[in-house]
């Protein structure tokens, strides 16, 4: 049989197990953001039971005035950082006398209509991200018995746009001082990392993990409020 035509026969068989190769990792890439994902969602479903479990264990008047503040902490987060007008909903139903509550976002328009979703189907920005954050934050701040300790977040505003990650920056250090607890926090992000008192950079290198101090405090002696 002709060397040659081995040596091409060969090179196919090479060439198409490159190809689907290439397709497995495409599809193993796929399966990793997808279990991300899901991962993300999971978080994000477990806060809303947090709160809705809240709302059962109550009583009916202490029940609405839980209503009225979490609404009124979320509304006031989305609207500071998306600048417009914008608000959390929640609306309280009972079945077999057990109190269920359903999460949604209103939006107003200029035009004069508004529109009433589901956080996760509202407009863009990382809506989801920002109604995980401002839920933290009012679930620790109306829990009874007081909840002490930091509020730490991990990768938070993930999805938020760069153009609201700068509100999103200044909301989390504003209700750091209001609230007088300290958050810690995860984040990529570098503008986030900046408007902490402190932060720490992590970089692997030749496989090891260095971890440096990049100080934005400049007041000196003054607790650290966001790290």
């Amino acid at each position: 049989m002709d060397i040659d035509y081995l040596n091409g026969q060969i090179e196919n068989i090479r060439t198409k197990v490159n190809i689907e190769k290439g397709k497995l990792e495409i599809i193993e890439e796929s399966l990793k953001n997808t279990e991300a994902e899901l991962a993300e969602k999971r978080k994000y479903e477990d806060l809303l039971t947090k709160v809705v479990i809240l709302f059962q264990k109550t009583a009916r008047y202490a029940r609405d005035q839980s209503k009225r503040q979490i609404e009124d902490i979320v509304s006031k987060c989305l609207q500071f950082i998306f600048e417009t007008d914008i608000e959390f909903l929640i609306e309280l139903s009972e079945k077999r006398s057990v109190p269920n509550a359903e999460f949604l976002v209103k939006s107003s328009y200029d035009e004069g209509y508004s529109v009433v979703t589901k956080p996760e189907i509202s407009r863009g920005g990382g809506v989801v991200d920002i109604i995980s954050i401002a839920l933290r934050i009012a679930f620790i701040q109306i829990h009874k018995p007081e909840i002490e300790g930091p509020l730490i977040l991990d990768e938070p505003g993930k999805h938020v746009s760069d153009d609201y990650i700068f509100n999103l920056g200044e909301f989390l250090n504003k209700s750091s001082s209001l609230f007088n607890r300290q958050i810690i926090m995860v984040t990529h992000n570098k503008h986030l990392a900046q408007i902490c008192d402190k932060s720490y950079s992590v970089e692997i290198k030749n496989g090891i993990s260095q971890v440096s101090l990049s100080s934005n405090d400049t007041r000196a002696g003054e607790n650290k409020r966001i790290i």
